[in-house]
């Protein structure tokens, strides 16, 4: 029976079939060489690692690649790891790809159709044009279901981009009747196409990683071209020109909603939808990313996560039983 990431707890020994996610070859303070990898199933990943490990083996497998590894789970400054005895790399013919990617535990399905209901509120015909060039390319919608929102920091598994736009569609609906100065269809317009670059951004087939034009040019540019290209068909559905004006305040959004020049946005919000539109997107990112890390976090003997250096501190998971446990701060760990 398969062991999976989640299962996992302290002293387990493991020969398991992983995922690789990341390598890196290092070396220690005596300057042995010893190999890290960030390995993962569908319910979550693990560092590893390997202790004298050369450049023959750094180099007998990729990101991407099945693992079959050996070793022991420890806790190490309040997080599981696996110290590795040995590895080997599998064949993908020999996997079930259903066990190692995650995905959304909601009903596509549902959510699409979601995404379609609130989207048919849009009473702009302009705007209203435009969704159904969206909706109508079966292959933008194939990838707009299928791909995350992200490699690991939020909605990082099958169906999490859709589940993160609906999630947005269904506040902005919400909050719309209480902020009457907004304008209802530029919003939701703009909550659909803010992340639709990520489609082309991310490569979502076995491990989640960048694309070269996601890479090289990033989902905000990469969204700004593909709304031009689908704002340049809707005249064949209207017969007349896309307002300029509207397709601008399109383009803002996508290319603000980042928020602030620190977090990639190579503009600042200037309208009030885009602000809107922004707070919405950081609001579910982040309430996304502290429930999953309480949530997946599997040290039972602390009332904290571990640090996390992407939200640049840890979370409170609320008192143990028999009561809390203290913390100590480790150096990865200082704020």
């Amino acid at each position: 029976m398969r062991r999976y990431v989640q299962q996992l707890t302290d002293g387990d020994t493991i020969d398991e079939i992983y995922l690789v996610v990341d390598k890196q070859l290092r070396a220690n303070r005596n300057g042995n060489l010893y190999l890290q990898v960030d390995i993962r199933d569908r319910t979550g990943s693990i560092n590893a690692r390997l202790w004298n490990a050369g450049e023959q083996l750094f180099r007998s497998f990729e990101v991407g690649d099945f693992l079959q590894v050996r070793g022991k789970v420890q806790l190490f400054q309040g997080a599981l790891q696996m110290i590795l005895s040995h590895l080997d790399r599998v064949q993908t013919e020999k996997v079930e790809l259903a066990d190692f990617l995650p995905h959304t535990e909601q009903d596509v399905s549902k959510l699409l159709e979601r995404l379609r209901a609130i989207l048919k509120k849009i009473s702009n015909p302009h705007l209203k044009a435009l969704v159904e060039c969206f909706l109508m390319d079966d292959e933008f919608m194939a990838g707009f279901c299928q791909a995350p929102a992200g490699v690991r920091n939020h909605h990082a598994y099958l169906g999490g981009l859709l589940e993160h736009v609906v999630t947005l569609l269904d506040g902005a609906d919400r909050l719309l009747p209480l902020y009457p100065d907004l304008d209802r269809d530029l919003l939701l317009m703009g909550v659909f196409l803010h992340d639709i670059g990520k489609v082309r951004e991310l490569s979502f087939a076995r491990a989640f990683a960048y694309t070269d034009e996601g890479q090289l040019i990033g989902h905000l540019i990469i969204g700004v071209e593909m709304l031009n290209e689908k704002a340049a068909k809707v005249p064949d559905l209207t017969g007349e020109p896309f307002p300029a004006e509207l397709l601008l305040r399109l383009k803002h959004m996508i290319l603000s909603h980042h928020g602030s020049y620190e977090f990639g946005s190579p503009k600042l919000p200037m309208t009030p939808e885009a602000v809107a539109l922004s707070a919405l997107d950081n609001f579910d990112a982040k309430v996304h990313a502290f429930t999953r890390d309480i949530r997946e976090d599997r040290n039972q003997t602390s009332s904290w996560t571990p640090f996390n250096q992407s939200l640049q501190r840890r979370l409170f998971k609320g008192t143990t039983e028999g009561g809390d446990t203290a913390y100590t701060p480790t150096p990865d760990s200082v704020e």
